[in-house]
Parts: C-alpha cells; structure tokens; sequence
C-alpha cells in the first residue's frame, strides 16, 4: 500500500499510445488509474510541443484528465544544461534531445517515475543507467524510468 500518489512525468509516447494498437490496453489501465486518482501526471512544454502535429483525439487526451492530476512544468535553463550533459557523456545523440529535456525535467522536478513508450532512447537499461551516472556525477537524484506496462496493478484489474 503506498502511503502518497506517485507523480508520472509522462512523455509524448505514453498519450500517443493510448490510440496505438501495441500499447493501448496498458496505456489505457494507466490513465484509468490516473482517473481514479492514484497517480497524478507530471507533463510539460515540451510535451505539448510534440503534440502540436498529432491528431486531434491525441492532442485532446491530456484535456481528459482532472486538473487536480495535472502537473505541467517549464522547460528551464538548468534542464538544458543536464539534458546536454547527457548527451555530451555520449549516452544518447544529439537527435534525442528532446529525449533528454523530458529526462532532466522528470529529474529536476523530482517525478518519481518517468513514463514512456521510448525504448530505444528512454526505457533502456543501458541509457537509463547512463541518465543516472549524470545524475549522480552532478548531485541530482537518480530517475526511475518505466513502460505503462510495469505500472498496472494486475492483480486489482
């Protein structure tokens, strides 16, 4: 029984899987147990900067959800400075940027996990234990990063 919500940083993988065929049925048992108030969902700017070219029921998701679930948060300079870090120790390219702001952003921001869909850049045990590595070496926490799928209570399904 945990004694406080968890907090979700949520990427933008996580609302487009709610309407993907592969990730669905658990996206949709993780937003559910946001409805039912037992995870609050931690998005930012970015976030919505991604869903700008997504359809119109993707963009509409997060407008779903109560407000008193929602925490939105600013890209800062500070997430930019570790996001760079990340990638400067060479545990992701460049191209994953965007990537990285939504780490350091979970990070900073203290999400207890990172939620996405992302294999390749983000749920990845080898990037993640690079995140970390980072994290440590400049005296932030370690991020926890999970799929939708390790987060359903199966057994209260």
């Amino acid at each position: 029984m945990r004694s406080r919500k968890l907090v979700l940083y949520i990427d933008t993988s996580v609302i487009g899987g709610y309407f993907d065929i592969e990730f669905e049925v658990e996206t949709k048992m993780l937003f559910e147990s946001v409805l039912n108030n037992e995870f609050d969902l931690m998005f930012s700017n970015i976030t919505e900067d991604e869903l700008l070219n997504a359809p119109e029921q993707v963009r509409q998701l997060l407008s779903n959800i109560p407000e008193r679930n929602k925490i939105r948060i600013e890209l800062t300079e500070e997430a930019v400075q570790l996001a760079d870090n990340y990638i400067s120790e060479n545990f992701v390219g460049k191209t994953s940027r965007d990537d990285c702001f939504h780490i350091a952003l979970a990070t900073i921001h203290k999400a207890d996990i990172l939620v996405s869909w992302n294999f390749k850049h983000i749920v990845n045990v080898i990037r993640i234990r690079g995140y970390n590595a980072v994290n440590m070496k400049l005296g932030y926490p370690t991020i926890d990063i999970r799929s939708p799928k390790e987060l359903i209570d199966y057994e209260n399904k």
